[in-house]
């Protein structure tokens, strides 16, 4: 099928999602709700979702890898959380007070992440990371944020720097971007030559152990435990961005597996159960500044969360899943296999044109292009990323399997080896027809 012929099997089997995307595209900009959302010619439109499927308006059903931006470990509507969801609406959904649900989280949490001797929720991983950095610099007094070249964390201005390549600006109207500085991914050493430079003013370094829109690269263990170290003698924090990767490889974190002792880790994703949260877990003293009993207005960090951080939903979401993965012991072991069929298949149909990256559950199939591997996100961006969302959007149109186009994919609890296996005849259906294209 060529990228033509994908395109109009898809307009004739999405004419309601085509609808309501022209409606959504005159309230809403470009129609969508998040940048990434929005892919050519439209993106169809969701109307229900359950364990590792999701329909749409014009009962197109998909297997679904994107699983809500890889939040979903269970898959789509888990009876356990659902449940829970449900009984704590019948106790209202939002109380604008502390809930119990909210201590039970937190202990939950607090059991299998050292570094959460003291939490505090907001509604959104973007959040999460901000305050980090607030914290950081509130507590180190300084003022230089570094983060790495291809990190994605959020959309506020403290980090909202060198996402996608070419590496640099990513939007006008971010003030301040000189105390923004980014160092190159898995290279320690050109890493440490630009913190040399800005050792006197380091607040903090912000890094994630496996880049999520970066490339779904893992760090190496040396390249982390190097600039943990430099932080450390700098007397600035070691900020670990664990949104995407906390509770995905293994019941907590993925920094005790890389021998690490993080200041801050944020969390997100997983710990909400589909619901929206996200949280700082950090050392007491660290996450003392933003304590307003003890400090002045003109010495505390304000950490203020928002009107919906901490929800009742929420939290009762995410301890239900949380409880539901401790209960499932064979859980993570499972989802190690199916990410690592899905890794190896892929690369095997695309016999060498392909190098799939990830680990555990995550995967992403990158088109090399006279390339030895895939270690960072300049090696990711330097391959086909057209032709990476070409393979996906013609998933969608002609195999009913739905990654976003271009971006890594999830497997849950509720995949299956059947569902890899239909991944792997896309992928060579896709890869016999690349010698006719140009």
């Amino acid at each position: 099928m060529s990228y033509r012929a994908a395109v109009a099997a898809y307009r004739k089997k999405t004419p309601n999602s085509r609808r309501l995307h022209a409606e959504s595209a005159r309230l809403h900009v470009n129609g969508v709700h998040h940048n990434i959302r929005h892919f050519d010619p439209y993106p169809f439109v969701t109307r229900s979702a359950r364990a590792q499927r999701i329909t749409d308006v014009d009962a197109n059903a998909y297997t679904d890898y994107w699983m809500g931006h890889w939040s979903l470990i269970l898959g789509h509507r888990p009876t356990r959380v659902k449940s829970a969801i449900e009984s704590q609406l019948g106790r209202g959904w939002m109380h604008g007070t502390v809930s119990e649900p909210s201590i039970r989280l937190s202990q939950e949490i607090a059991k299998s992440v050292r570094a959460a001797q003291k939490i505090r929720y907001v509604s959104s991983g973007t959040e999460a990371v901000m305050y980090a950095a607030r914290i950081a610099r509130t507590y180190t007094k300084k003022k230089t944020v570094v983060k790495v070249d291809g990190g994605w964390h959020g959309y506020a201005s403290d980090l909202l720097k060198t996402v996608n390549w070419p590496f640099g600006s990513e939007s006008r109207g971010v003030p301040n971007e000189k105390n923004i500085v980014s160092i190159p991914y898995n290279d320690l050493g050109g890493a440490l030559d630009i913190l040399q430079k800005v050792q006197k003013d380091l607040a903090c370094i912000v890094v994630e152990p496996l880049l999520g829109g970066g490339g779904c690269i893992p760090a190496e263990q040396d390249y982390l435990r190097g600039l943990e170290e430099f932080a450390s003698k700098s007397g600035a924090l070691f900020i670990l961005d664990e949104i995407v990767t906390g509770f995905r490889f293994r019941y907590g974190c993925m920094y005790p597996m890389m021998r690490l002792d993080p200041d801050i880790v944020t969390l997100g994703k997983i710990i909400g159960g589909g619901m929206p949260i996200g949280a700082m877990c950090g050392r007491s003293e660290v996450m003392g500044v933003a304590d307003t009993s003890r400090f002045s207005k003109s010495e505390r960090s304000y950490v203020g969360g928002g009107t919906f951080s901490a929800n009742p939903a929420s939290m009762s979401a995410g301890l239900a899943t949380l409880q539901t993965i401790k209960s499932q012991k064979a859980l993570y072991p499972r989802l190690e296999r199916l990410g690592g069929e899905a890794r190896n298949s892929l690369e095997r149909a695309f016999d060498g044109r392909v190098t799939a990256t990830g680990a555990g559950s995550l995967f992403m199939p990158h088109f090399v292009r006279n390339m030895d591997g895939v270690t960072s996100p300049a090696d990711a961006s330097r391959c086909d990323t057209g032709l990476l969302s070409r393979f996906h959007f013609e998933m969608i149109a002609r195999d009913g399997i739905f990654f976003l186009p271009g971006k890594l994919g999830a497997v849950s609890a509720a995949h299956t080896r059947a569902d890899i296996g239909r991944l792997t005849e896309a992928a060579e259906r896709f890869s016999s027809t690349l010698g006719a294209r140009a």
